[in-house]
């Protein structure tokens, strides 16, 4: 077990963590500050070697007393990636692995939440059995920001095919808005930007709270610049905007943070520093 949020359990469920691409395409406006940066406020997550930046793709397992909740389902097996060759066509068992270890089967699971519908968070949406794409978690509702929907169904690419129609079409989607909330214990907290309905996941039980960051942040050196645009942002400027927001919420808030593509153990806090943001590593 990663950590627990009042008697709320979260379990990492880990598939990969290694370097992804070079820090320089990723962060195209950072500017000649860029590797300094992520040196001093990023230990450990720029590759010394290749100059990647090394990044865990995870997602959140939550057991709460009425709900076990995965929160994001990471690349998948036999999926169609073209533009990043790790993850083309992988054929691994660590993400499986990883929900034995925190002692579910695929059958256990009651919801999966997606935070975007980006490939790294609904691959293992589905499975290949026979030729077909199948929903993984039979007895699961697949929550599905609505925008994000609206989005990829005007323009299907392969992600959407492969790994969130197919659980469309088997009635087990609920498209939900950005502020929906499931259960007593988890909100979603609208951070557009990244994409359209991109949400961040807020855990609460009594006093205490913890945030998954999904992809509104995706290096700790973004709590202190912010304003920095990612690669894969589809409205920069937007998503600077959410960003600054949710750091302005959690540090004022002292809240735990569990940051989807932070570097490894991915928790710890945000402090404020002046007209920007400090990470604080547990």
């Amino acid at each position: 077990m990663l950590l627990k949020v009042g008697n709320v359990e979260v379990w990492r469920i880990l598939e990969i963590n290694g370097p992804f691409k070079p820090a320089e395409e990723l962060f195209p406006t950072a500017g000649p500050e860029l590797h300094a940066v992520l040196n001093a406020h990023a230990p450990d997550q720029l590759c010394p070697d290749s100059g990647k930046l090394i990044i865990p793709i995870q997602g959140f397992l939550l057991k709460t007393s009425s709900h076990i909740i995965l929160v994001d389902a990471c690349v998948g097996n036999d999926k169609i990636n073209h533009g990043t060759a790790d993850w083309n066509k992988r054929s691994d068992t660590r993400f499986m692995a990883a929900l034995t270890a925190a002692g579910v089967t695929p059958d256990d699971i009651d919801y999966v939440l997606c935070t975007h519908l980006h490939a790294d968070h609904v691959g293992w949406n589905t499975r290949l059995v026979d030729g077909r794409w199948v929903p993984t978690f039979p007895n699961a509702k697949y929550l599905l920001p609505d925008a994000d929907n609206d989005h990829y169904a005007a323009n299907p690419n392969d992600t959407y095919q492969e790994s969130v129609l197919p659980v469309i079409a088997a009635g087990q989607a609920e498209l939900v808005t950005a502020d929906h909330k499931l259960g007593d214990y988890v909100t979603l907290i609208p951070t557009p930007g990244h994409t359209p309905g991109h949400v961040s996941v807020l855990i609460k039980d009594g006093a205490s709270e913890a945030l998954i960051t999904g992809d509104a942040i995706h290096t700790t050196a973004q709590c202190h610049r912010p304003d920095w645009h990612f690669r894969y942002d589809m409205d920069p400027e937007l998503a600077v905007v959410s960003r600054r927001a949710l750091l302005e919420n959690v540090s004022e808030k002292g809240c735990k943070i569990l940051g989807t593509h932070f570097t490894l153990p991915s928790t710890g806090r945000v402090r404020a520093n002046g007209d920007t943001f400090k990470w604080e590593a547990d």
